[in-house]
């Protein structure tokens, strides 16, 4: 679980020196001030970390109503200030939950997002703005609204669930705009990426202290074929398992076309095949070596 004040990068640097290995990234950049999930792949499994990229994810949201910033979330410089005079916490609620389906979302310039090869936060910070334009996303459902406008700072918190691509922070601008008072992120917590929960992830300092103490995250590594576990397995033997050590194709007499999950006779994971209306089992991606 990345800890708040950490970027993504500085997670998997960390856990370089500590685990001792080369090959290791992440799945999804988040911002240094949030925290929460952030599944990183070591050593084969960095062969699919771009897949693990594009899945849905769900967070935790604090939004701060009446103020935007050049950010979009509160660690950035103040651009208005509102004091939501007449807004009700019914309006609150209707404007994030109009939010859900998909809409054409603009990203922030303070975001990671590339264009023309070079990051936006990049240009922002050189004090260019430039036009951005939207993606289409798809806020699957927004659930447990708490409201709180009784104070002299008003607040909503939700959790979203939402597709790759997302910017928490820009949907909080939109909610804002929509009520037109003006709104920024304040907190956010990933609690799930990957289909990884919140509650079964480590921090930085608790692996810290297993490691050193000769302790074993085997219990903690996710392995790689639970992520296709929506494939079908077969298991290869003999010659079968020296073409798929190979990655040739082989025969697979019985099995209806498809994706599957090939196993040697060991019962390693190897691969995944596709399977032709012919039996013809042909390689898909390799995870020996």
């Amino acid at each position: 679980m990345k800890e708040q004040g950490y970027t993504s990068s500085d997670v998997v640097v960390k856990l370089r020196g500590m685990l001792h290995v080369k090959k290791i990234g992440h799945t999804g950049t988040l911002d240094p001030d949030a925290t929460g999930v952030l599944p990183i792949c070591i050593g084969k499994a960095t062969k699919i970390a771009s897949e693990l990229t594009d899945t849905d994810k769900a967070y935790r949201c604090v939004m701060r109503l009446g103020v935007t910033t050049d950010t979009e979330d509160m660690t950035g410089e103040v651009l208005s200030t509102s004091d939501c005079e007449g807004i009700t916490g019914t309006q609150v609620r209707e404007a994030i939950t109009s939010f859900i389906g998909e809409y054409d979302q603009i990203p922030p310039m303070y975001s990671a997002k590339k264009i023309n090869g070079k990051k936006l936060y990049e240009l922002a910070r050189e004090g260019i703005e430039i036009e951005r334009k939207p993606s289409r996303i798809n806020i699957i459902s927004i659930s447990n609204i708490n409201v709180d406008i009784s104070g002299d700072i008003k607040r909503a918190e939700f959790s979203v669930e939402c597709s790759k691509g997302t910017y928490i922070r820009s949907l909080c601008r939109d909610i804002g705009a929509k009520l037109g008072c003006g709104a920024a992120m304040e907190s956010l917590v990933r609690i799930k990426a990957c289909g990884i929960d919140i509650d079964k992830c480590l921090t930085l300092s608790e692996i810290e202290k297993i490691v050193p103490e000769g302790g074993d995250l085997g219990g903690n590594i996710i392995p790689i074929d639970r992520f296709f576990m929506k494939y079908p397995p077969i298991r290869v033997m003999g010659r079968d398992e020296k073409l798929v050590r190979s990655g040739n194709k082989f025969r697979c007499e019985g099995k209806a076309p498809g994706r599957y999950r090939v196993y040697l006779r060991d019962l390693t994971f190897a691969a995944l095949y596709d399977v032709n209306k012919k039996g013809e089992a042909r390689l898909c991606r390799l995870f020996l070596g």
